[in-house]
């Protein structure tokens, strides 16, 4: 199944000399660049009849029609599965991810997943592209995420991840007791020998993560964090390549370690932290209908609760200064 797409649009004589897509974009705004360029490869967005090159220029004047389809999700199939829905209108919805629960079906995970849900809890995100997931938290990492409802929520949202508008914070518990808080500029692609891990490479993507510290343990560091850029895994990479890896990370904690002296409880607590300790606390953004500034902030999930109060146990047992 498709959606038809028909606009029309007559080139203003100030765009005299403006590129095709560029002045497509500013038309039709409600379109992503990315998908503009797709039209005009395909031959579906028509220049006083012709096609046209991307880079071409234009006159003013020119007549622009589109007639395009955009395929609907339908190789998917809505679960109900349960959701925890911060906030939601016609426009966008924010949800609380749980732990264990994939974005989007991939090789080993074709159902079960956030797509699946939010095409039983939101119907009409068949429409749009990815069933609106604009940006993606790992399988085991918990919090906030948003949705876009429509392809025009869609557009501007990732408009608002592109130009770093979007403000995204993050809580985490790290390995190792941290002097103070810092930045990490450190480039990242994938991994040279493992193809599942992403890594600190000296010709990758820029990524940048800021970090500050909640609060010392013993052994470990409650810290927040904030991200720049938005590279895959890139709090976990980064994080473990400054030699603070994230509790209970199976791909970059590297060798699990237990604290000298341990208590009993504390022995198995961390024993029992198998998925990484990090938490989307906070979203901010743009309202992509109404221009409003919005936020939101949830509470860390129960079992980063727990680990933090066995930490500050642990902390007080030997009166560690806190």
């Amino acid at each position: 199944m498709s959606e038809q797409i028909q606009l029309e649009a007559l080139v203003p004589n100030e765009m005299f000399g403006m590129r095709l897509d560029q002045a497509v974009a500013q038309l039709f705004p409600d379109y992503s660049r990315s998908r503009i360029q797709g039209w005009i490869k395909e031959g579906e967005l028509t220049v006083d009849g012709k096609v046209i090159r991307p880079r071409d220029k234009l006159s003013g004047g020119e007549r622009i029609v589109v007639d395009a389809r955009i395929a609907l999700i339908e190789e998917h199939q809505a679960e109900q599965i349960p959701l925890e829905v911060v906030f939601e209108d016609e426009h966008i919805l924010v949800i609380n991810k749980p732990s264990g629960l994939v974005v989007h079906p991939a090789a080993g995970h074709a159902d079960g997943t956030l797509l699946n849900a939010l095409l039983h809890h939101a119907p009409e995100v068949a429409q749009v592209p990815r069933a609106g997931i604009v940006h993606r938290l790992d399988r085991e990492t918990t919090g906030l995420m948003v949705v876009a409802k429509t392809i025009q929520a869609q557009t501007d949202l990732v408009e608002q991840l592109q130009s770093r508008s979007m403000g995204r914070e993050y809580e985490a518990v790290v390995q190792g007791v941290m002097i103070g808080g810092g930045k990490v500029d450190a480039p990242m692609g994938r991994h040279s020998k493992n193809r599942q891990k992403m890594a600190v490479v000296g010709i990758g993507k820029e990524a940048v993560t800021h970090y500050r510290v909640l609060q010392k343990f013993r052994s470990h560091t409650h810290i927040r964090l904030k991200l720049e850029t938005g590279r895959t895994h890139q709090i976990r990479v980064h994080m473990a390549h400054i030699n603070y890896p994230l509790v209970g990370d199976p791909l970059y904690g590297g060798r699990f370690r237990l604290p000298k002296n341990s208590s009993e409880r504390m022995q198995e607590t961390l024993k029992a932290f198998r998925r990484q300790a990090l938490h989307a606390k906070k979203l901010e953004l743009c309202h992509p209908y109404t221009g409003e500034h919005c936020s939101w902030e949830i509470d860390l999930p129960e079992d980063m609760q727990r680990l933090l109060d066995v930490l500050r146990k642990d902390a007080a047992r030997y009166d560690y200064e806190l």
